[in-house]
């Protein structure tokens, strides 16, 4: 009897263990439904949060100093007001008096064709310096005082010389060698026993050098301006007269090479009147179209200078380009290089107080900011100066301004500016 009882009871402990279990069981299950329920609460919460933030955000940004630009890129065909200048005898071959860049005045000699026996001249020439130079060597005599100091003028100019890499200023050296030589050599032949010899060498010397200089043709600048050696033919083609008569088919009919710099020419030259040129461009865009004559803007070079240009007139095609002549005033010289060049046309440019569009709210036709200064906001009227796709520059009201506007003077007393470095809201809650 007592076998059974404790079988009994070992039935009766597995049954409440068994309970139990599935106590613990569902207890469990509960918890993970409700751990479940909060984590999707959780991540809906943060979707919209995220959405809330996507659709209307609040982040704050830093007032700062910047500028802004409205601008494209342009290819521009230069046209100058230039005077191609040429001689008789070019097949001679030319040697520069003026040299490219510099200016010269009107009737100055610009460079001159040689002689059709200037290097035979030039070889007697040498020859003859050479034998006075060993006379002047083999008599010892002749150094007077004034001898000494032109041979210290002549070791000065020839140690100078190695130190000149510009041709110009070369032959401009070798001249003035020339001529202390030559004076050397006149006074040692008036002070040397064998200055008859020498006096003679002279004179041979100075009969060939006429020679040299009358065979040669002077070519003279017809008007003042800048001096070129770059002519590529379009001189008398691409005018000032022709503007009016320019179409966008025309100038792509020239295929010129963008950014090709003119080869320099071997026969002639040209004046260029320094004052200004014009650049003509084609563009469909609706600053271009808007653009009028009288207009103001700037032009970014290939230098990467930027300088004033005026809108000398805009020609509307019926293709939809506009032909816009720009003339300018300023880096005539960079642009005698080039006869077609891009550039960059800035339509405008503003620099101040720059901030993105987002933050600026409109009220009543005003325009306003929201400052954060230590969680206090405030609203501040500011002024548009220029506004681009994301950002504007901005600018407070000036009193006088606020007057207009219907500000009293309390007002205008207690009127918040904005500032560099305040932080304002961006997407600011109306």
């Amino acid at each position: 009897m007592k076998k059974k009882k404790t079988t009994s009871n070992k039935i009766s402990t597995d049954a409440q263990n068994s309970q139990n279990i599935r106590k613990e069981k569902k207890k469990l299950n509960k918890k993970g439904i409700t751990a479940i329920i909060i984590g999707i609460g959780i991540f809906i919460y943060l979707i919209y949060t995220i959405y809330l933030l996507i659709k209307q955000p609040t982040n704050v940004f830093t007032v700062e100093e910047g500028k802004l630009y409205q601008e494209e890129i342009a290819v521009g065909y230069v046209i100058r007001d230039e005077k191609v200048i040429k001689g008789e005898n070019y097949k001679n071959g030319m040697e520069q008096i003026i040299a490219e860049g510099e200016k010269a005045g009107v009737n100055e000699n610009v460079f001159r064709y040689y002689s059709a026996n200037e290097d035979s001249l030039k070889q007697k020439i040498a020859e003859l310096d050479t034998k006075i130079q060993e006379v002047m060597k083999s008599d010892t005599s002749v150094f007077t005082s004034d001898m000494k100091l032109l041979e210290r003028q002549i070791d000065e100019k020839i140690e100078n010389i190695s130190k000149i890499t510009d041709v110009n200023q070369l032959s401009e050296y070798k001249k003035e060698i020339d001529k202390l030589v030559t004076k050397k050599a006149k006074t040692a032949g008036e002070t040397s026993p064998r200055g008859s010899y020498l006096n003679q060498l002279i004179e041979t010397r100075k009969t060939y050098e006429n020679q040299l200089n009358s065979g040669a043709e002077y070519v003279k600048a017809p008007i003042s301006g800048v001096v070129s050696y770059r002519v590529d033919g379009l001189e008398e083609t691409l005018t000032p007269n022709s503007l009016e008569t320019l179409t966008s088919e025309y100038l792509e009919k020239l295929e010129l090479k963008t950014g090709k710099i003119v080869a320099t020419n071997e026969e002639c030259g040209k004046v260029i009147n320094n004052f200004g040129c014009y650049i003509a461009t084609i563009s469909d865009s609706e600053e271009a179209k808007n653009a009028e004559a009288g207009d103001r803007l700037k032009v970014r070079l290939a230098n990467n200078s930027e300088i004033s240009a005026q809108i000398e007139s805009v020609k509307h095609e019926e293709n939809g380009k506009c032909i816009i002549i720009l003339k300018v005033t300023e880096q005539i010289a960079e642009l005698i290089n080039y006869r077609k060049t891009t550039f960059d046309l800035i339509w405008w440019s503003a620099s101040g107080l720059k901030v993105p569009n987002q933050a600026i709210l409109e009220k009543d036709g005003l325009n306003y900011v929201v400052r954060n200064r230590a969680g206090y906001l405030s609203e501040l009227l500011v002024k548009v100066k220029e506004k681009s796709e994301n950002y504007s520059i901005v600018e407070p009201y000036s009193n006088e301004e606020l007057k207009e506007l219907g500000y009293s003077s309390k007002d205008i007393t207690s009127y918040k500016k904005i500032s560099l470095y305040d932080e304002i809201l961006i997407n600011p809650k109306t």
